[in-house]
C-alpha cells in the first residue's frame, strides 16, 4: 500500500501550487515545425517538453521518486507517461500516484509478456471494427470504428481486443506525440451492437491505464437509438474525457473533419486522400 507523501514533499507541493500555474487547454497545443513525410504530406512537431512548464517538472520529479519507492518497475518509464497520469489527475500527486501504482499493477497482470498476440483476439479483429490511417493538423494519429461491426461476445477477449488496439496506437505515435483522435462511426448501428458491459470496459481501460492518450473523439452518423445507450455509457466518463466528445451532424461532417485534419491525411470513406488500414496491420 502506498504511503503519504514525506512532509518535504507536501511543503514542495503547497509551494508550487501557489504559483501563477494556468492549465493550458489540449486544444492550444503549439508546434514549431514539420517533418515532410515521404507521401508529400507534412507533420508537426511539437515542442511539448517537460521543460516547458516548471511546475510539472517539479511534480514529475516528486510523484517519480514516491512511486519508485513503492514499485521498482516505476524506474522503466519515461517522465512523459508521470506526467499523462498527473494531468489525469489534474496534478494531485497523491491521487495521480495511486492511479499509477494501480495501473503498474494492472498491467503486470493484463500484458505479461509485454503484448498481447493476434491469436489470443481472432474473433475480434475478425470483425475489422479498427482502422488506422493518417495524422491531424496536430500530428495525432486518427483511428476510425465502426460501431456497427461490434457484437457482444465473450467480454474477456474485447477486453484484450482493446489493450491489444491501445498498445498499437500508442507504439506509431510520431515524434513528440502524445495523443490520437479517433472517428466513432456509428452509421447502421442497432441494439445488436449495443454491448454496455464492452462501452464501459473500454472507458475504465482507457482512463485508468492509458490516461491522456485521447485527443479528440467525433462520433459521427448517430441513430437516434444509441442514445439510449449513450445515457447508459455516459455518467462512467469521466470530466477530462467528455470535454474531447464532440457529435457531429451529417450535414457538417466533412466540413468538420476538414477544420482538424488535412485532406491529405483525411480517410477517404470522408471524402480524403488515404485508404484505411485496419490496426492489426499497421
Amino acid at each position: 500500500m502506498a504511503t503519504p507523501l514525506s512532509r518535504s514533499e507536501e511543503r514542495n507541493v503547497t509551494s508550487m501550487e501557489k504559483s501563477a500555474w494556468t492549465e493550458q487547454e489540449e486544444e492550444e497545443d503549439e508546434f514549431k515545425e514539420c517533418l515532410e513525410e515521404p507521401n508529400g504530406s507534412v507533420t508537426p512537431v511539437f515542442e511539448d517538453s517537460l521543460e516547458s512548464n516548471e511546475v510539472e517538472k517539479q511534480k514529475v520529479v516528486i510523484m517519480r521518486a514516491f512511486v519508485e519507492r513503492e514499485d521498482s518497475s516505476a524506474k522503466d518509464v519515461d517522465d512523459f507517461m508521470i506526467r499523462r497520469f498527473l494531468r489525469a489527475r489534474d496534478l494531485d500527486i497523491e491521487k495521480a500516484s495511486a492511479m499509477f501504482l494501480k495501473y503498474l499493477s494492472w498491467r503486470k497482470s493484463a500484458i505479461p509478456n509485454g503484448f498481447i498476440s493476434a491469436s489470443e483476439i481472432s474473433t475480434n479483429l475478425a470483425h475489422n471494427k479498427l482502422f488506422m490511417q493518417g495524422v491531424d493538423k496536430k500530428g495525432r494519429p486518427i483511428v476510425v470504428g465502426y460501431g456497427n461491426r461490434h457484437k457482444q461476445g465473450n467480454i474477456e477477449e474485447f477486453i484484450r481486443y482493446v489493450i491489444f488496439a491501445l498498445e498499437k496506437i500508442c507504439s506509431r505515435m510520431p515524434r513528440g506525440q502524445e495523443k490520437f483522435v479517433c472517428i466513432g462511426d456509428l452509421q447502421g448501428w442497432g441494439y445488436s451492437n449495443s454491448d454496455i458491459r464492452g462501452y464501459r470496459a473500454s472507458l475504465s481501460i482507457l482512463q485508468d491505464c492509458y490516461p491522456e492518450r485521447l485527443g479528440k473523439l467525433y462520433i459521427v452518423h448517430v441513430p437516434y437509438i444509441f442514445m439510449t445507450a449513450w445515457k447508459m455509457v455516459y455518467p462512467f466518463i469521466d470530466k477530462n474525457t467528455k470535454k474531447k466528445i464532440k457529435f457531429v451532424e451529417d450535414k457538417k461532417l466533412r466540413s468538420t473533419l476538414l477544420s482538424d485534419i488535412d485532406e491529405s491525411q483525411l480517410p477517404d470513406v470522408y471524402g480524403g486522400k488515404l485508404s484505411l488500414v485496419p490496426i492489426q496491420d499497421c
